[in-house]
Formats: C-alpha cells, structure tokens, sequence
C-alpha cells in the first residue's frame, strides 16, 4: 500500500491539481477495501491443534496445527503460532495457499527453555486479499500445552551404576548370609566357601556337599524427600539447588527399581507439594519427571515435621529415605534436626546436598586484602558446615555431600554400598 501511495506521484504530475491528489488516494483506499473483501475471513477457519508430546527440557520438542480452509476463496496469507517466550518457538511464522477444503499440516519447532507447563498463546491467522493490497487478521484460541520435564542429565551414568548392580547381585562375595539378604538357592560346596552356609539337611539327600546362597533382599523401600524450600533456591553456578537436587532423585529412583525396590516420593516446604507412590510401577522415571516438572522453590522455611508425617502416612514398613536438601547450618539445627529421631527410629536416613564449589575457590584465594577477607569468611562457613554434617553424622545419618554435577552419581554409588552391605 505505501508503494501504491508512491505511485500516486505519477498522475500529480501528469494533472497537477488540487483534486488529484485526493482522487489518487480514494482509489487507493477502494482498491484496498475491495481486496480485504475478497480475502478469505480468517473466523471461518477450522484450525485444530494436534496432542504436544511432553520433552525435557532444552530438548527440542514441536507443536502441529491443521488449518482447515471451511470457505469458498483460496486463502493466501500467514499464519503464526504464538506461544509463551519459555517455550521457545521459533520459525512459527508460516506462509499458507490453502484451497477451499485444503487441510495442510503446519508444524512448529519449541525448544522450552524452563520446566512445567508451557502454553500456547494463540493462533493468528492474517488473511491477504487477491492483489496482496490488503487482508483480514484474526488471532484464534487454540489451546496447546507443552510439559517440559527435568532434563535428567545423570542418566548418562545410569548404565555404569546397573553394570555394578548386577556385579553385585552375582558376585560371590555377597553369596553369604547376612543382614538384608535373602535365601537365593543350592549348590554344590567348593573349596573356600563359609562352612556355616552347608545345608545338611539337603547334603544327607546328596552325593555332595551342599551349601546355601544368598542374595541381597529386593523390595526395599526408598522414599525420596525433596526440600523445595529458600534454601534449594539458591543458586550454585548457574542452577538452583533444585535442579541437581531433582536429577539426584531421578537417577537412584531408575537404579532402585532396576534393583527390584520400591520407590516413593514426597516434594515440599512449609507444605506438601507432591506426594508419589509408584507400588512398583515399570514407568518410574517418567512418572517422576512428570512429577517433578512444576516444582519450583518457594521462599518460605520448610516444615520438617510435616514432611516426616508425610513420610510416615506412606506406610511403617522400614526404608531408605533419603532427604534431598542442603545443608545450610542454620536451617539444618532449627528445622530438620529436632524432626530427625522420628525418622531415624524406623529407618536408614541419608542427607543428600549440594555442595557449592564456590566457597573452596574462595579460601585458596589470598591475592589482594579483599580476598584474604573473603578466605576468612568462607573458611568459617566451610567449618561451621562441617561441623553440621559431623552433627548429623553422630545421629545415625549418612551424609552425601557432593559438587552440583557430581551429587547423583554419588548418591546412586551410596545407595549401591548401602545395599552391598545389606544395610537396607
């Protein structure tokens, strides 16, 4: 249209009076109005979303629209798919010649950029008239949801751990009996074996001499305990707590069921945000990602007697429970130590925590007077934190403490020595 204005320059000079001018532009506006007429109302469009499987996150996922053209005239125009900034749509902006009764298929690349769910703003559909000067623009609500779930980054060391796992289920070191192992089967004694693993009474019915084996016991339970409180809100590198905290309990809920244990989990602050009883289930991990996709940290204190209420309604039968949550001495000695003996009485407890780098960097620093300062400060907060995972120590709880990247495999490696030593 501002090229057709343009253009008016040529009859102004060809007639170059008052009226031209203004006769250019009502043929112009004419023209523009007869052009969005013919143009194909983008309200009688049929456009239908299809189902937006779930992915993790930072891994590319795409949204489908069907544009089904219900009207007589050809249409010609674009139409863009408008989602929340998080999702990270891109190229969503589509060119489209649809014939009348022409359902095209329109595809959108999303690559979600935070987890939860990410939704879908709207569809709008910009309709141009035959001679491209004008059209018709509607923006259609088409619901769309995206679930973007934890990226799970430590399944990569998933295969080491299950390889480790069946080293221990088979090697003979474990073919004794002790605490938390299980009658396995018979076999013939050789030479090296524990004398008071013969079984006499099946060796009178044999030629041989017969010994029992064993097995570490499978269906445990490991109830997993996520802190969402301010402390997990803080930021280690470039990440909450949170979120190495999340792909912690992702990766030893996998092993743990591989392992044939039963895997529950309990997520909250100052309340219970998320409680999961999987009963065994073969789909853990997905329902734990989609359980852990909306949780985010809350600034409040958490309230570890009714976290451990909400471990002991899952049932009295003794676990593994693991409290995923850091140890910040302050928060440790006013909320989760008075909670620990209720926990402790009936079950083996494990502390996991995310350690940040930072504060060693900052003690080896001794350049300039300012940093000699910060090296006395985080050399006190280091010391004061050992002091509180001692304290923990001495109440009967295993403490993990490890780097951001190296906290699940650590955990995942605990959980496989706990189970070595028949300590479930």
């Amino acid at each position: 249209m501002p090229l057709l204005l343009l253009l008016g320059l040529v009859p102004v000079v060809l007639r170059p009076l008052p009226s031209t001018p203004w006769l250019w532009l009502l043929l112009v506006v004419a023209a523009c109005g007869a052009d969005a007429l013919l143009a194909a109302p983008p309200r009688a469009l049929e456009v239908v979303r299809g189902p937006v499987p779930g992915v993790r996150l930072g891994t590319p996922g795409r949204s489908e629209l069907v544009v089904h053209n219900t009207t007589r005239r050809r249409l010609r125009g674009l139409v863009r798919d408008a989602w929340v900034p998080s999702a990270g749509a891109h190229d969503n902006r589509h060119p489209v010649r649809v014939a009348p009764g022409d359902r095209p298929l329109l595809r959108t690349p999303l690559l979600p950029r935070r987890r939860g769910d990410l939704r879908a703003v709207g569809v709008t559909v910009r309709s141009l008239g035959p001679l491209g000067l004008a059209g018709r623009q509607r923006t259609l609500l088409v619901p769309g949801t995206l679930r973007s779930l934890p990226p799970f980054a430590s399944r990569r060391h998933l295969p080491s751990r299950l390889a480790r796992l069946r080293e221990l289920d088979g090697r003979a070191a474990v073919r004794v009996r002790g605490q938390g192992t299980e009658f396995d089967s018979l076999r013939e004694y050789v030479r090296g074996d524990d004398v008071r693993a013969i079984d006499w009474r099946a060796s009178s019915r044999s030629r041989h001499v017969v010994v029992r084996t064993w097995q570490p016991e499978r269906h445990r339970r490991v109830v997993l305990v996520l802190d969402t409180s301010r402390t997990s809100a803080g930021r280690v590198g470039d990440v909450p707590r949170l979120d190495p905290a999340m792909d912690a309990a992702l990766l030893l809920g996998a092993l743990a069921t591989r392992a044939g244990d039963r895997v529950d989990l309990v997520a909250g602050d100052r309340r219970v945000r998320t409680r999961l009883r999987t009963h065994g289930a073969p789909d853990l991990v997905a329902r734990l990602q989609d359980a852990l996709a909306d949780l985010e940290p809350v600034l409040a204190e958490a309230d570890w007697p009714g976290l451990v209420g909400a471990v002991a309604a899952l049932g009295r039968q003794r676990a593994l429970v693991v409290l995923l949550t850091p140890v910040e001495p302050t928060a440790v000695e006013a909320g989760l130590l008075p909670a620990l003996p209720a926990l402790t009485r009936h079950h083996r407890v494990v502390v996991a925590s995310v350690r940040d780098p930072a504060l060693e960097e900052l003690v080896a620093g001794r350049g300039t007077l300012e940093e000699v300062y910060d090296a006395a400060a985080a050399a006190r907060a280091s010391a004061r934190r050992e002091r509180t995972i001692a304290l923990l120590r001495a109440l009967g709880v295993d403490v993990v403490d490890a780097e951001p990247d190296r906290l699940a495999p650590a955990l995942a490696d605990h959980y496989l020595s706990l189970k070595a030593r028949g300590l479930l």
